[in-house]
């Protein structure tokens, strides 16, 4: 995913002006991305699937912030935004190539029993975040029913301290009469075998 590729499947005249604006007085942006959604519409893009116009469009404009001082208007567009706002910050990470710095706004997503805010604290970004917070990370998909297909890297990086998380949990369902979710049990059992080979 990159910043051309969304602004394609965007198609709006409007951002590029408002991305130019960013670029020359980065302090305009709060302005624009609380208008976003206004502008741009909350439409599903069909070339970019899992993204919305909204989102693209508050991606395009993180992606024209100056580097210098990024950091610290990300954090503060996240924490004051809405939840569609917050979404979409953490969602543009990847394509602003953000490195250990996402970290906090990583933590506070996975914080949350927002699905969609955990799963794209979730995505290519989260490799930045230790196992530990990883692993708790993917137990609260788990326990809010986040699907775990959309963990970024979900078989490579789930580990022998997982599946016994895995299966310490589903035991407590089932003692408690309560289920697993199917995905979580299809990962245990594959997790289970790779274990045992």
């Amino acid at each position: 995913m990159d910043a051309d590729t969304l602004h394609t499947a965007l198609a709006q005249e409007w951002i590029a002006t408002a991305s130019a604006d960013v670029a020359r007085r980065p302090e305009t942006i709060g302005r624009h991305f609380a208008s976003a959604g206004r502008r741009a519409g909350r439409t599903p893009l069909a070339e970019v699937p899992g993204w919305r116009t909204d989102e693209a469009a508050r991606a395009l404009l993180l992606a024209a912030l100056p580097p210098e001082g990024r950091a610290e208007r990300l954090a503060t567009l996240y924490a004051e935004g809405t939840a569609d706002e917050k979404l979409a910050v953490l969602k543009a990470l990847p394509l602003l190539q953000a490195g250990p710095e996402s970290v906090p706004l990583l933590r506070d997503a996975i914080r949350t029993n927002d699905p969609r805010l955990v799963l794209a604290a979730l995505g290519p970004c989260a490799r930045h975040l230790d196992q530990a917070a990883w692993r708790h990370a993917v137990l609260k998909c788990v326990f809010i029913g986040a699907p775990l297909d959309g963990v970024h890297g979900l078989h490579e990086r789930a580990d022998a301290e997982l599946t016994t998380m895995l299966a310490g949990l589903a035991e407590e369902r089932t003692a408690a009469g309560r289920t697993m979710p199917a995905d979580a049990l299809a990962l245990l059992g594959s997790l289970t075998q790779r274990k045992e080979a």
